[in-house]
């Protein structure tokens, strides 16, 4: 009975052993593939680590290659232990109890809660690359264009360096200094001030020699008018020198003169030229002369001058300038002689 069993055993060891012949497993070419795999895979040195997606896309291929290679390893693994356990005698070949599997189980809990654990870790770790990768980014731009900056302002300093240094040798010593130019700034200002003062004051005197002419020039309209209202008169006339009219006129323009003269102490009168009168007066038995010079054409006083009061000690410059100034002829001629009626 023993010696069937045997025989039977055998037999079907010996069928087991035909069919895995026959069998094409390529252990082999697996092995080469796998080593050829190894040589052709990527160089870590050729991988861009700057990118996350390139890395990304890299760590999915070698996580898939990965679950293969243990897929392949484990299915090798129990075809070898189940063709040792077939193919080996009865006392030689591993009994498996359910003490064992269930040591078997617990040592595949304990990998499987590892590999859970390391998962986790890994899935922590992906999401900490995926949410620092872009922060990264951003560092690290902001850090490339601090760094542009700083090569941008490092070439203005040189620049200015060296433009100081251009300024100096160009502007040597002695140097325009701060409080030297804030007292240069200072001086020009009052400067500025005493002219915009002055051209005030200029325009102030254009503008009244404006109105001067103007008015002049309205006088001087009116006198033409009158001139040739008066010229018409005398041409109407017709008055002959011998006409006996003109007597009446000339003693009543002559008694009319004297009495001026005699009242206003004029001792002579004088029209030296078209624009010049000389006027004498007697004052205290003295003899003062004054000259009005007007300008041509015009009733404006240019000039006068005052004889008589030398010898007296009196000085009449100013009074004099100050009547011209404002064309004032009566005026002068009246303080003139009151100088002289005050003088001793």
């Amino acid at each position: 009975m023993e010696q069937d069993t045997s025989d039977t055993i055998l037999q079907q060891a010996s069928a087991f052993q035909a069919v895995f012949e026959k069998t094409t497993l390529q252990l082999a070419q697996n092995v080469s593939e796998f080593n050829a795999h190894g040589e052709e895979g990527t160089d870590p040195d050729d991988i861009d680590v700057k990118d996350p997606a390139i890395v990304a896309q890299d760590l999915a291929a070698q996580t898939a290659f990965l679950r293969k290679l243990k897929f392949r390893y484990l299915e090798q693994n129990a075809k070898a232990k189940y063709i040792t356990a077939i193919v080996s005698d009865i006392d030689d070949a591993a009994i498996v109890t359910a003490e064992d599997n269930n040591a078997l189980s617990v040592v595949c809990g304990e990998k499987k809660e590892r590999l859970r654990v390391a998962k986790a870790g890994l899935a922590e770790v992906r999401t900490n690359v995926r949410t620092l990768a872009p922060m990264v980014e951003q560092d690290y731009l902001k850090l490339k264009e601090s760094a542009a900056r700083a090569a941008t302002l490092t070439q203005k300093i040189i620049d200015a360096r060296l433009a100081l240094t251009r300024l100096r040798h160009a502007h040597p010593q002695p140097r325009l200094t701060i409080p030297a130019a804030e007292q240069r700034l200072a001086d020009q200002v009052t400067e500025m001030q005493v002219l915009a003062d002055n051209i005030e004051q200029a325009s102030t005197k254009v503008q009244g020699v404006k109105g001067s002419v103007k008015s002049g020039t309205q006088e001087l309209e009116k006198l033409r008018a009158e001139r040739a209202e008066a010229e018409k008169a005398v041409k109407a006339a017709c008055v002959n020198e011998d006409d006996g009219r003109l007597v009446p006129l000339y003693d009543q323009h002559m008694a009319s003169l004297a009495f001026h003269r005699a009242v206003l102490h004029i001792t002579d009168s004088q029209h030296v030229s078209e624009n010049e009168i000389r006027l004498t007066y007697t004052v205290r038995r003295r003899q003062i002369s004054i000259t009005l010079i007007f300008h041509p054409n015009t009733k404006w006083l240019a000039t006068a001058t005052v004889g008589g009061l030398d010898e007296l000690g009196v000085d009449v410059a100013e009074i004099v300038d100050s009547y011209i100034g404002t064309n004032d002829a009566h005026g002068l001629v009246a303080a003139v002689l009151a100088m002289a009626r005050a003088a001793p």
